[in-house]
């Protein structure tokens, strides 16, 4: 019991400042560190990579790259990339990327992929998941698309939505295992990649 207690103190890393991946990790009651990661993503991302390889080393390379600073702990490292016909959509960055992305994606099935990392900065050990996510937006009209993105304003999302919020309203279908995957950070895979780790949850 006591050798479990004190995997259960270890420090545990987020290797992200993203709000979304820091708010559902909290529902975990961990207590842990958000860090930003030291990773050059356009790098990966001119390389021409499938979509379920680009996310995963990405994943990967932002656990990676917050292990020398903090030698002792656990790190969370996560990347999510929206796919549609081979093309990979990341986030937008703008009110007219979103609303361009959503015209894209509107009447049609897209795949949302989410990569995790947990990595064992102590020994090295890692592991890894990754989750994929079906979803349909409805056929949408320009102004409805525009509506949501004035009210939303999702350009710091993979695939132009904020599924949580009223990004809901925009889809046909959501097919997956785990809906938290959608909104960034996959808990059921993370707490299965944790307990690998002899760090049980709750």
């Amino acid at each position: 019991m006591r050798a479990m207690q004190a995997e259960q103190k270890r420090v545990i890393v987020l290797a992200s400042t993203s709000p979304y991946r820091r708010e559902l990790l909290q529902r975990l009651g961990l207590e842990f560190l958000a860090v930003a990661p030291d990773c050059d993503e356009d790098r990966l991302k001119g390389r021409g990579l499938a979509a379920e390889e680009l996310v995963t080393r990405l994943a990967r390379e932002k656990a990676e790259s917050v292990a020398a600073a903090h030698p002792d702990a656990v790190i969370i490292g996560s990347d999510q990339a929206a796919e549609l016909d081979g093309e990979i959509l990341g986030k937008p960055g703008t009110a007219a990327g979103a609303r361009r992305q959503l015209r894209q994606l509107r009447d049609r099935e897209h795949r949302l992929l989410t990569a995790l990392c947990v990595l064992d900065a102590r020994t090295g050990q890692r592991a890894e998941d990754l989750d994929i996510h079906r979803l349909r937006l409805r056929a949408l009209s320009d102004g409805q698309i525009a509506r949501y993105v004035d009210a939303d304003d999702p350009v710091d999302c993979a695939g132009s939505y904020k599924i949580e919020g009223l990004g809901i309203a925009l889809f046909d279908r959501v097919l997956g295992s785990d809906f938290t995957a959608v909104i960034g950070l996959p808990l059921t895979r993370v707490v299965a990649l944790l307990h690998r780790l002899e760090i049980q949850i709750p």
